[in-house]
């Protein structure tokens, strides 16, 4: 097949190629390489935000890019918002796509209507993004999100893809449930990919001999995603037991530096309100850190997972971070080479990114 993936978020995209040129066929990335991480991709098509006259530059490149992007077999654009541009202006480009390839696959990777209307119905989720229980969580990252998803164009440009597309692909428990119920016809659940032997070990701390624990934060979306208590409760574990662990914590940094900083660690903490791992998380597992974050039976039932428990779940709040940590790794550290080899082994099992790419091929041949 010839494959076009439009877009970029946690290296799945890049990472999913590397399956698919395993297996034979002929790919191209195409992406901005997800911002400040900057991952590979093929064609670099980023939007400097900082020069002048950035949007009409940038809508001058994608336009020059076109002729690029026609005759392919299988076309997937990692969001409704694959190009950095407005909402009504990515109609067009999403037509001219639809014209000029045999098919059109939308992946729910991340933010987008169906995620944003599930989340405050208040009953598909326990907890979430946005709500937990009955009650919504409030802030300005979530209301911008619900104002533009919700209620504007965004939401618009995403309904109108989503029942114009060949299918939906859903990388998490999470989004299946979104999509499931709407377009059980054209979607399907594919577990992210991560290629192990891409990933970088662990160098492990000889000079230390407590535990380390690894949080990045993005810092205008710490709120959001619940790192900012997640950070709280690991500093009062610091308080608690001062020469049992460490904190390293790092902020909106390349991808390059943040895993080298993640080498030295033995634990990493991340996706406060989610059920399941997602790229982050599945990438430190490969490695064999243990992930403090979201890994409820949902997630394992979809994948018919019955063994493997690598991950410390957590509820969305400070005081049950606080304690799992402690009851599970500060007071029983013998519990982290197990978990450690659980993790490995269920990346392994699940996320390998050949078997992963084969199942998108599968797909895509249904479509």
């Amino acid at each position: 097949m010839k494959i076009l993936l439009l877009g970029e978020y946690s290296n799945v995209h890049w990472t999913l190629a590397e399956g698919l040129r395993e297996l034979g066929h002929n790919v191209t990335v195409v992406s901005d390489g997800d911002v400040w991480k900057n991952y590979k991709r093929d064609i670099n098509l980023k939007r400097h935000f900082d020069k002048p006259f950035s949007a009409l530059r940038y809508l001058k490149d994608v336009v020059k890019l076109l002729p690029k992007l026609r005759g392919y077999d299988v076309v997937q654009i990692i969001n409704p918002m694959f190009l950095e541009l407005k909402a009504e202006r990515i109609r067009p480009f999403y037509q001219y796509l639809r014209r000029h390839n045999k098919k059109i696959i939308m992946a729910a990777f991340g933010m987008d209507y169906y995620w944003v209307k599930t989340c405050l119905d208040c009953k598909t989720f326990r907890y979430s993004d946005f709500n937990i229980g009955s009650w919504i969580r409030h802030n300005e990252s979530n209301d911008l999100y619900i104002r533009d998803w919700l209620h504007g164009e965004k939401g618009r440009l995403n309904q109108w893809i989503a029942q114009d597309c060949d299918g939906i692909v859903t990388g998490l428990y999470e989004y299946d449930a979104c999509y499931r119920p709407i377009f059980p016809q054209k979607t399907c659940f594919i577990p992210f990919p991560i290629n192990p032997e891409n990933v970088t070990s662990l160098q492990g701390h000889p000079e230390y001999n407590g535990i380390r624990f690894f949080i990045g934060i993005q810092r205008e979306r710490s709120e959001y995603k619940g790192t900012n208590i997640m950070l709280r409760a690991l500093e009062r574990l610091k308080e608690k037991y001062p020469e049992r662990m460490e904190i390293v914590r790092v902020e909106s940094v390349p991808f390059a530096t943040y895993e080298k900083l993640m080498n030295t660690s033995d634990v990493l903490l991340d996706q406060l309100y989610g059920y399941t791992p997602a790229m982050n998380a599945l990438l430190a597992m490969c490695k064999g850190l243990v992930t403090v974050g979201g890994g409820e039976e949902e997630g394992y039932e979809l994948l018919g997972e019955k063994e493997l428990r690598p991950t410390i779940n957590v509820q969305p709040n400070e005081e049950d971070v606080f304690i799992q940590m402690e009851k599970r790794l500060l007071q029983h550290p013998e519990n982290l080479p197990i978990l450690s080899a659980q993790s490995k082994k269920y990346v392994q099992k699940h996320h390998h990114y050949v078997k992963v790419a084969q199942k998108y091929i599968d797909f895509w041949s249904t479509c």
